[in-house]
């Protein structure tokens, strides 16, 4: 596995990868390594030739600053995973790297409604920043195929949008499964944070979830949906939302008229730590 620092000394790598033939696969995250990310990994090396995997810790899309610093960093126990799993190239940059000093700011990405909802309503900026990252990291990599979970939905709706205004074909976002745990908690970095107790009663969102599908029927959802948080509340979780949305639009439905393709997205805290999860409702 080779291990670059620095964009310049990839970029020089990666364009004679490409110039001999090589599909680049790319799969970026911010570490704290778990199945989840190993199986975008294994996702690109069936596709490609080459695997690319960035771990960076981005700053600008965290709205809290002590979530930031709290942020499992387990940089060498990742490198060991990288490793067993033969990742070919892995991107290591610091923080002056991808945002150099005295740059001008970046530009706002039009993202319209997808940054106003959800995610966007209760963490103000954090999509401005995945954008910001995700775009740069693209520059440094220029892959064929990009990787990412469908934990993160509304994330992927929104990295869709960022290759349309930054005219990248569509077609280079991979979209693959959530991966969880036997107790079906959504694998996610986040859940290293998680005292005992705390993760005994983690699946509790992916149960609401469940509890969501299981009782969808046309009409209003607004009982069903008040529901569902009663549950959680009653468990212990601190509920931000519980919606239901267009799965392709994202725009949030109060009634449902049997046919729509639906998602369900959750997001509350466990203790102090801040989890979410998603399930597609319907076929």
């Amino acid at each position: 596995m080779l291990i670059f620092h620095h964009i310049h000394d990839l970029q020089r790598y990666l364009y004679r990868q490409r110039r001999s033939g090589q599909q680049v696969g790319f799969v970026p995250t911010m570490g704290a390594l778990h199945a989840g990310h190993l199986s975008l990994l294994q996702a690109a090396r069936r596709e490609c030739n080459l695997v690319v995997v960035s771990i960076f810790v981005n700053p600008t899309q965290f709205n809290d600053r002590s979530d930031y610093e709290l942020y499992p960093r387990t940089t060498g126990a990742d490198m060991g995973l990288l490793l067993q799993q033969d990742c070919d190239v892995l991107f290591l940059p610091t923080e002056e790297e991808i945002y150099p000093p005295g740059q001008p700011p970046t530009p706002a990405y039009l993202l319209g409604h997808l940054e106003t909802l959800l995610e966007g309503a209760f963490r103000p900026g954090h999509f401005q920043g995945v954008c910001q990252v995700v775009d740069r990291l693209l520059v440094a990599v220029e892959p064929h195929f990009l990787y990412l979970g469908q934990k993160d939905y509304q994330q992927c709706r929104v990295i869709q949008q960022l290759l349309v205004l930054t005219n990248r074909p569509p077609g280079m976002l991979q979209i693959r499964d959530t991966v969880r745990e036997a107790d079906g908690l959504a694998m996610s970095s986040r859940n290293q944070r998680l005292n005992a107790e705390e993760r005994q009663r983690a699946p509790g969102i992916y149960h609401a979830l469940l509890y969501l599908q299981r009782h969808l029927l046309p009409g209003s959802l607004a009982a069903l949906k008040q529901q569902a948080v009663a549950n959680l509340s009653s468990q212990g979780f601190r509920v931000e939302y519980v919606e239901v949305a267009d799965a392709e639009t994202l725009e949030i439905r109060n009634e449902w008229d049997g046919h729509q393709k639906l998602v369900a997205l959750i997001a509350a805290f466990n203790g102090p730590v801040r989890l979410i999860d998603n399930l597609i409702l319907t076929k």
